[in-house]
């Protein structure tokens, strides 16, 4: 018996220090995991739709963004469109 009348002794009082640690430790990790997981579904982390819709959309915006020139642009739509080369 320990000291105080008890059956643990000192080593119970320290088991349940650990046990805490590791809960908190535990209870913080669980908050990180959870922010990161709703802060990554923002409106730039939306996939595109497959298929000749989604890529229209994904042409449109490319060049809505400057990132192709207006000729690149009709080409690309043309292809999509299934159009004939002119």
């Amino acid at each position: 018996m320990g000291p105080n009348g008890d059956h643990m002794g000192w080593w119970g009082m320290g088991w349940s220090w650990v046990f805490l640690v590791l809960l908190v430790v535990g209870i913080v990790i669980l908050i990180v995991v959870l922010v990161r997981a709703f802060a990554a579904r923002g409106p730039r982390q939306t996939p595109h739709r497959i298929g000749t819709n989604g890529a229209r959309e994904l042409l449109d915006e490319r060049y809505a963004r400057g990132e192709i020139d207006t000729s690149e642009y009709d080409e690309r739509r043309q292809r999509l469109d299934g159009a004939p080369d002119a």
